[in-house]
């Protein structure tokens, strides 16, 4: 069966938790015991009914305030495909969190409450999420059950959701009417909404598609680790991401930029001739280079771009403005560089989806900035690879991240 990771993102209490909780209690992917805890869980807080958002929110806090803060992630399996299911919190306090979750997503299940259409949050997930490279949305249109289920009402809905993939360049996106609460629409139809023929949301997920990242490039094995074999040379570990590596492939160690061949491959369960993306291998080379964590060995015939001074679409996260002249501390890939930056050139008004002039950017505003770095960092552009054209800046006072980078300017209007 093949695999779909997929986060839920949406503004806070538009019924995220709760969604995710149905769908995994309506396919009977808890345990007994799971369910047990739950309703435990929910006897103590007061409540007369089960509630299906604490099979995802399990801290102390969560379920005290009643809202998302940490990423839950959950595994399910139906008879036609598996599932990565990553809940993220809805709060803008903790954006940071979101955009962790939806970084691996193939897909985002757009929660939106129906009784409160897309509100600025619900705007501003989608929108990091397709910066992120999502490029496929299934909208849950959530609480239909307190509006009896009006047509118009979804109508609505669906028609400014329309809008928002059109701005957003979506690959796909399909609307969902659904009660969360109550169950439909969500794993079986229901007869509440008799104007809807569309598929449920479990069917929409077991025939979306999977594995969809950008183009991908040449392969690229970020280094993590040197292995000293006595006698034998060295080995360089890391995951291989981009495209498949292969013995005897020509490889160019970057960001020096020396050649050299893949000679050996090998894996915890032995050698191999082939290692596709995701897969954690060592490698021998064919020359003994100085190659250390850091180091970046890619193909020959599709390199990256060694730069010391990149331009960038940023996530700002951190309490205070980032301005023109701020210094921090870069991380790309196994790499960590100190950066400065050069230039806060624009904003992205996440209502309109365009960039408008700015000098800074405040918490949680997503903007369009040019860093230099201490050393040249072997880059793609994000939309060709997610894992060499993407970084996080942390703060050196604090050792907090305060934003995630995303290498290149973002496909908006005016931008």
């Amino acid at each position: 069966m093949d695999l779909l990771r997929f986060a839920a993102v949406g503004s806070v209490d538009d019924g995220k938790s709760t969604l995710i909780g149905r769908l995994l209690f309506d396919t009977r992917q808890l345990f007994d015991d799971q369910v047990v805890a739950v309703a435990d869980a929910s006897s103590r807080r007061g409540l007369a009914a089960i509630d299906l958002s604490f099979v995802t929110d399990g801290l102390r806090a969560e379920r005290e305030q009643g809202i998302t803060i940490d990423v839950a992630y959950r595994y399910a399996a139906t008879p036609t495909r598996k599932f990565v299911i990553a809940d993220c919190p809805g709060h803008v306090q903790y954006t940071r969190n979101m955009a962790t979750g939806a970084s691996t997503a193939d897909l985002a299940v757009l929660v939106v409450d129906v009784t409160q259409g897309l509100s600025e949050q619900t705007r501003r997930h989608a929108c990091i999420a397709a910066l992120l490279g999502v490029e496929h949305f299934v909208v849950a249109v959530n609480k239909m059950d307190l509006v009896d289920w009006d047509e118009a009402a979804y109508r609505r809905v669906a028609e400014d959701v329309a809008a928002l993939a059109a701005r957003l360049a979506l690959s796909s996106c399909q609307v969902v009417p659904v009660s969360a609460l109550r169950g439909d629409y969500i794993v079986a139809r229901s007869t509440a909404a008799a104007w809807y023929a569309g598929p449920t949301l479990l069917e929409t997920l077991e025939a979306a598609p999977t594995g969809v990242r950008g183009p991908g490039g040449g392969a690229r094995l970020p280094v993590q680790w040197v292995l000293r074999r006595q006698g034998r040379g060295r080995l360089y570990a890391g995951m291989v991401n981009g495209a498949t590596l292969r013995q005897g492939d020509a490889v160019v160690v970057w960001p020096e930029g020396r050649n050299t061949t893949v000679t050996t491959i090998e894996t915890f369960a032995g050698p191999v001739a082939k290692a596709p993306p995701g897969l954690c291998v060592s490698v021998g080379l064919a020359d003994d280079l100085d190659v250390a964590r850091g180091d970046l060995l890619a193909a020959a015939d599709a390199p990256p771009t060694a730069l010391s001074e990149l331009e960038a679409t940023l996530c700002w996260f951190g309490e205070d403005a980032l301005r023109t002249g701020g210094r921090l501390r870069l991380k790309h890939t196994t790499r960590t560089t100190p950066a400065r930056v050069a230039a806060v050139t624009a904003r992205l008004d996440v209502n309109a989806h365009r960039l408008v002039c700015a000098g800074e950017l405040k918490d949680n505003e997503i903007g369009v900035v040019r860093l230099v770095t201490a050393v040249p960092l072997a880059v793609d552009d994000y939309r060709a690879n997610r894992t060499t054209g993407s970084f996080v800046l942390v703060d050196e006072a604090t050792n907090a991240t305060v934003a995630a980078g995303m290498v290149g300017r973002p496909a908006v209007a005016g931008g």
